[in-house]
């Protein structure tokens, strides 16, 4: 979490009902107070050997590219490369996952960057409706009655491979909801920063 940005501070898991108990006491409404809050209940992360942050120069390098048949090339040369356990294990999950799932992926994640918390749960959950009622593929389907019923490996992917996903598959996941689709009501209006 720290190293995608998605936290500011680490404390351990003992020390979170002292830190709720003495944040609901917090009368404060700048956030620098905050900052100094949690500071002091923060501590220095120690990652394990098989952490991500061990692999962020991997992750920029591998990842860091426009699409995903450039990405997994590049995770295939580097597990050539390196003979790299982590590597290897990714391509082949890879490989495994459903190939227009992986393309709607890729650019939801690099479109969500700009994008406010309620824009992406909003396009999320159109995504999500279309890919259970198989308006576009039945790849979710599949994947369901190939892994959790049938149990038999490996699903039939539509389209196969990357290669042959069209770009406006991938479009429809992300065009604007019909009127007959229903629409997602977040209550971000009620919900404030601060008591």
């Amino acid at each position: 979490m720290l190293a995608c940005g998605l936290a500011t501070h680490y404390s351990p898991n003992a020390s979170v009902p002292l830190i709720e108990e003495q944040l609901g006491k917090l009368a404060a409404k700048d956030f620098s107070v905050m900052e100094t809050f949690l500071t002091g209940f923060g501590q220095t992360a120690n990652p394990s050997e098989r952490s991500v942050l061990h692999r962020m120069n991997t992750l920029n390098k591998c990842f860091g590219h426009a699409t995903v048949e450039e990405i997994v090339d590049s995770l295939e040369s580097e597990a050539a490369r390196t003979k790299d356990d982590w590597c290897i294990s990714t391509v082949r999950k890879l490989r495994e996952a459903p190939p227009l799932s992986l393309k709607v992926s890729l650019r939801s994640i690099r479109e969500g960057r700009f994008r406010t918390l309620e824009q992406c749960l909003d396009r999320e959950y159109r995504m999500t409706l279309r890919a259970i009622s198989r308006q576009i593929s039945n790849d979710f389907c599949e994947g369901v009655r190939a892994r959790l019923v049938d149990k038999c490996f490996p699903p039939k992917w539509y389209p196969p491979c990357l290669e042959q996903v069209p770009e406006d598959m991938v479009d429809a996941y992300f065009a604007l909801p019909d009127a007959y689709e229903p629409g997602l009501e977040l209550p971000s209006k009620l919900r404030e920063a601060f008591p």
